[in-house]
């Protein structure tokens, strides 16, 4: 966000005004941190369940089995073409109770921050934060507020748990997939952190490539729902085997994740994995492969193969499934193995990263 933050705007913004930037006081317990609650936080996320403001909040869940995570954000620079760390805390952490099928209801939210971090900029943060989880449907419900001193931090990090509900019917998985199912990506692989690089080397393409990060609940909804509709008698949903949004370690390491879990072997055709013509040439100018370039708005599906057509025409009537593409199968052979087809029609082994290509991505 590049928009100048008013401060007038906040309520009683006299008390942050005296001090421009994060100081170790914010985080003591005291008046100041108070008023960073009252003023800052509270304005933003106000909802039923954080205005208990108890050392714990009383929630109220729909019938269901609950899915519960956490994460924790600590991207480098904080803003990027796309979003902003407070986007990636929110979407972040829904999204991976969206592979489990389950709806996102509530977030918990901790900051840590460091002395000096300008008022403005966490304001900026905290703002889009707001705006992510009304764009998700969540509410912040409860959270805390630590201050380390300068240089013991690198401005802000977030940490967000989740917490949701599983539909009684839907059970998926990372060890449920089966020889025969269809993988799916719902989108172009690698925007996300190509995107961060860019921003860090100073890069500049012809387009420029803006990170994915999005809520991704309202897709899998849709997939669940074509999954449902087999003729007559609507099937069960858990006809969705399995779901990873591909984070850290990109396609690769999804799929070898799901391979390991559920012990059976996968094989993709690189041809048909959607990239972005600008992702390619920064990966190869960098020496990157996509496939092992991070996402923050896109997901890996495995369902059997009859209801892949089914599925596909659901993501692709969705904002975030446009590009979505059926990009290779699972198989009774080699189990825990990722094999894929290249462009001139060999195959080839698709290990699990060594290391971290692009670290502090998220």
């Amino acid at each position: 966000m590049t928009d100048k933050l008013n401060l007038l705007g906040w309520t009683c913004p006299r008390p942050l005004q005296n001090y421009p930037t994060i100081v170790m006081g914010h985080g003591s317990g005291g008046k100041m941190m108070a008023d960073l609650i009252e003023h800052l936080f509270a304005p933003a996320f106000d909802n039923e369940w954080l205005r208990q403001m108890g050392d714990s909040t009383a929630l109220e869940l729909p019938a269901g089995k609950a899915a519960f995570t956490t994460d924790s954000f600590v991207v480098s620079p904080l803003f990027f073409p796309g979003g902003n760390i407070g986007e990636l805390a929110v979407y972040g952490t829904v999204n991976d109770l969206a592979m489990r099928g389950a709806k996102p209801l509530y977030l918990s939210a901790g900051f840590i921050l460091e002395e000096g971090l300008p008022m403005e900029t966490l304001g900026n943060i905290v703002t889009a934060m707001a705006a992510a989880c009304k764009k998700a449907g969540v509410k912040i419900a409860t959270g805390d507020t630590k201050v380390v001193q300068k240089g013991h931090g690198d401005g802000i990090y977030i940490n967000t748990s989740g917490l949701g509900v599983i539909p009684a019917d839907v059970e998926i998985g990372p060890a449920n997939a089966r020889p025969g199912d269809a993988v799916l990506v719902s989108g172009t692989m690698g925007n996300h952190g190509i995107a961060i690089m860019s921003v860090r080397e100073g890069l500049t393409f012809e387009t420029e490539i803006q990170s994915d990060t999005a809520p991704l609940y309202g897709l899998v909804e849709a997939m669940m729902a074509a999954a449902g509709k087999g003729g007559d008698k609507p099937a069960p949903l858990q006809t969705i085997h399995c779901l990873r949004d591909a984070t850290r370690g990109g396609l690769a390491a999804v799929l070898n994740e799901l391979a390991g879990s559920s012990k059976v072997g996968i094989e993709f055709d690189e041809r048909k994995v959607p990239t972005r013509p600008e992702v390619n040439a920064a990966c190869e100018m960098l020496g990157l492969d996509p496939l092992y370039i991070a996402n923050e708005g896109k997901l890996v599906a495995i369902v059997p193969e009859g209801m892949a057509e089914k599925v596909l025409a659901a993501m692709r009537g969705h904002e975030y499934g446009k590009d979505a593409a059926i990009i290779g199968r699972v198989v009774k052979e080699h189990p825990g193995l990722v094999t894929a087809k290249t462009a001139i029609g060999g195959m080839r082994v698709v290990d699990v990263p060594a290391g971290e290509l692009l670290p502090r991505i998220c």
